[in-house]
Parts: structure tokens; sequence; C-alpha cells
């Protein structure tokens, strides 16, 4: 009976939570990003103006439920000095996206550099990564397969993992929730980073 009834109160008051982190360089479109995320997804969530957006120092934090996941995304600043900062999130998390704007060719390699430097770690080994070619809407960025092409030698680090790379523009919300859809299908079916049980309050 104790079986039951435990079971009962899981599958009613408990949700499966997965820690999503959002890495990029600054100014790639993380937060807006994030906000667009928290808008689409959750019920009566009033975003802050997208213009007010400014450089994340630190981070952000956003929460969301679809079904019975419940995400939580860490969006950290992506300034040189607080790149060391992101390794110490690793170990926590279900799942990665690398935003990338496509309107900033000059910093593509310094984008490419943190990226690299981020696929390579051995803590993340197997988690979903969904790299977003972030500002679509402006004329003559970068399509997702000249970002391909770019990134094309990190391919073998990306190992054994689920892995698209998807156009995104983050301030009109295009492609949000294709990205979001895939990330959860992608963390709940993971085997090798369970989720943490929390219960819904």
């Amino acid at each position: 009976m104790y079986t039951l009834l435990s079971g009962l109160y899981k599958y009613m008051f408990q949700k499966d939570e997965y820690c999503i982190l959002i890495l990029g360089l600054d100014n790639a479109g993380k937060t807006t990003f994030l906000e667009q995320t928290k808008t689409k997804f959750s019920r009566n969530y009033k975003g802050m103006s997208l213009s007010k957006i400014t450089t994340t120092v630190g981070l952000n934090i956003g929460t969301i439920d679809m079904g019975k996941a419940r995400l939580m995304f860490w969006d950290l600043g992506g300034q040189e000095e607080l790149q060391s900062l992101w390794d110490k999130y690793y170990a926590e998390c279900h799942g990665v996206i690398y935003v990338i704007d496509s309107t900033d060719e000059g910093r593509l390699s310094e984008s490419k550099e943190a990226f690299e430097k981020m696929i390579s770690s051995e803590v993340l080994d197997g988690v979903p990564l969904l790299v977003l070619a972030n500002k679509q809407d402006v004329p003559n960025c970068l399509s997702v397969p000249d970002i391909k092409t770019a990134f094309s030698d990190c391919a073998p680090k990306i190992g054994k993992r689920d892995c698209l790379v998807q156009p995104c523009t983050a301030l009109t919300g295009d492609g949000v929730n294709e990205g979001i859809e895939w990330m959860v299908k992608c963390v709940v079916r993971n085997i090798h980073r369970p989720p943490r049980q929390k219960d819904i309050t």
C-alpha cells in the first residue's frame, strides 16, 4: 500500500528537474533567448522589456514546466573573464544551449574557441547540445551551413550525444519553441544524467 501511495504522490506532486546551461559570448542573445523561453512556456509570466536587457554579469536563472519535466536554466555571462566559471556548472547540468551571434563574423573565431573549450570537457560527455545560430532576422548574417563549416573541426569532439544546430531569432521568438521542445526530448531520454526529483510548488 505504501508503494502505491508513494508512487501516486510522486505522480501528482513531483516533477523531474533538469538543469540547462545557456552559454555563448557576451551579446550573443542568451538572456533574450531565456526571456523569450520564459514568456512562451510560463503562464502569466510578464517578461522584461527585451530592449532593456544588458550584458549579464554572473548569471540569470529561469524555470519552466513542460509536462512532467521542469527545466531550470542557468544563463551564464559570456565575457572572457566569466567563461572561466562555466565549468563550475558542468557537473550539475543535463543539457547545454550554446548561442552564437550570426551577425558578428569578427568574433566567430572567439566563439568557436569558447565552444571548443566547453565541448572538450569530459564532465559534459553525453550531455545534449543545442547550438543556436541567433539573429537570423538580420540581412547578410551567417547561415546555419556557414556556422557548421566554421565549427566543423569541432565535430569530432562532440562525440556521442544528441546535437542540433538550429536557426533562431531570440528577439522575435523564432526557433525558441522548436529548440526547447527538442532539448526536453533529449534530456528526458538521456539515461546517463538522471533528473533531480522536485516537489511541485
